[in-house]
């Protein structure tokens, strides 16, 4: 639909961001709702992140979505910072306020446990101590989200265990009342014993990357394998578990239901997650890979 000179404008910040499925998805959501806006992408260098986000009231802007690698810079550049912000020390959505002031938010958090509690809804916090693997920023907001749902404890498995002992210990202070194991790449297999949910928050199984070597044996049928890799929407680490029973949640479902906040703001309404959402990005997905 045609866009006038009083269009809601927003967009997504990223270097590269050429890749992004956000103008994709708020585009749609745009066109679906009837509303008289843009959301377009910002190649932004990393150098220049800082700057470029505090021109976004300059700009008449109402907000963007911010990637890789700016959610650092983000989190700096806004004025100020919610709650999930706080928690989760980066900024994924910035929002222009009426007084021009920046808003920070990290939603990815809040997008990890729609789409677990959509595709695998079984699943309960008391179900069992949680395994992530991996320890960059998302698995970061994974792992704060999990916790504050009640997950009983934490297994953090990392290749480099340093890391994973770092960001145990950040989650320990938070958390005192829950245990928070670091383990290394070694004790990757034994760390299912009893689980109650695997998450892979790692770039393994992405398309040209190799899979998740980590076979699942001890990981009880009825938890559920999460990855937040989309591409391919089956990852080698899902299917595996398909086939064993489990419950399978792919990482899609995060990408879309983090990025309703941010369009709440700037669209004025609230998106639905629902199947033409999912078709709509999945459509594109397809014809990426092709």
């Amino acid at each position: 639909m045609a866009i006038s000179g009083a269009a809601r404008v927003a967009g997504v910040m990223g270097w590269p961001i050429a890749h992004s499925l956000s103008p994709l998805l708020h585009g749609y959501w745009f066109q679906r709702y009837g509303i008289d806006g843009a959301y377009v992408p910002f190649p932004v260098r990393p150098e220049n992140a800082i700057a470029a986000i505090r021109a976004l009231p300059l700009l008449g802007l109402r907000g963007c979505n911010v990637t890789l690698p700016h959610k650092e810079a983000a989190y700096a550049a806004v004025d100020r910072h919610d709650e999930s912000a706080r928690r989760m020390g980066v900024v994924n959505t910035v929002m222009v306020q009426e007084d021009g002031s920046l808003l920070g938010a990290c939603t990815d958090g809040l997008g990890f446990l729609a789409n677990l509690t959509e595709q695998a809804p079984g699943w309960h916090p008391g179900q069992g101590e949680a395994v992530l693997v991996g320890t960059g920023g998302a698995a970061r907001a994974v792992a704060v989200t999990l916790l504050d749902a009640g997950v009983p404890g934490l297994r953090l498995v990392n290749r480099t265990l340093a890391k994973a002992e770092a960001l145990a210990a950040e989650l320990q202070a938070m958390f005192p009342g829950v245990t928070v194991t670091p383990l290394g790449w070694a004790e990757r297999a034994g760390a299912l014993d009893g689980a109650g949910l695997l998450v892979q928050s790692t770039a393994l199984g992405m398309k040209g990357q190799p899979p998740l070597d980590l076979t699942l044996d001890a990981l009880p049928v009825a938890a559920p394998v999460a990855d937040l890799v989309y591409t391919p929407l089956e990852t080698d680490i899902l299917r595996r578990a398909r086939l064993r029973g489990h419950p399978v949640v792919d990482g899609l479902g995060m990408l879309l239901h983090q990025a309703v906040p941010g369009f709440r703001h700037w669209g004025g309404v609230t998106p639905a997650v629902d199947a033409p959402t999912r078709q709509v990005v999945e459509a594109a997905l397809r014809q990426r890979d092709s």
